[in-house]
């Protein structure tokens, strides 16, 4: 799978684990299970709380990259459950998929009354 069937996927898990928990008002880590489990579920491979190392200038920093979700080993998804989105998010996406060499990631609000309008699709090079 490419990182974009993996996002549809993605997507689809989001819509129905925030549908499910009955929409904003609970803690970003209630969320993150929940999206881990339908992953899960429709037998996608997910990691969660995934460290990576950094490398800088040949070496490998003692303190590692932690992402909350590495999906199919290829897009990286990022929980929030926030009542507005800050632009520092996505910054901070562009870097992990810079320093990971990966591609596409997702930034999720789930503090939005609709998840889909707190869905950010942030691209490295896709």
């Amino acid at each position: 799978m490419n990182e974009n069937i993996l996002s549809h996927h993605i997507i689809a898990a989001v819509i129905e684990a925030h549908r499910n928990l009955g929409g904003p008002g609970l803690l970003e880590r209630i969320y993150e299970e929940a999206l881990v489990w339908e992953l899960s579920q429709a037998g996608i491979p997910v990691e969660q709380q995934k460290y990576l190392p950094i490398k800088y200038k040949n070496q490998t920093l003692a303190t590692p990259l932690r992402i909350d979700l590495l999906v199919g080993g290829l897009v990286i998804v990022e929980c929030k459950a926030v009542n507005f989105y800050n632009e520092v998010f996505t910054a901070q996406a562009l870097t992990y998929l810079r320093l990971s060499g990966l591609k596409l990631a997702l930034v999720i609000n789930f503090g939005e009354r609709m998840v889909k309008d707190g869905i950010h699709r942030i691209v490295n090079r896709l």
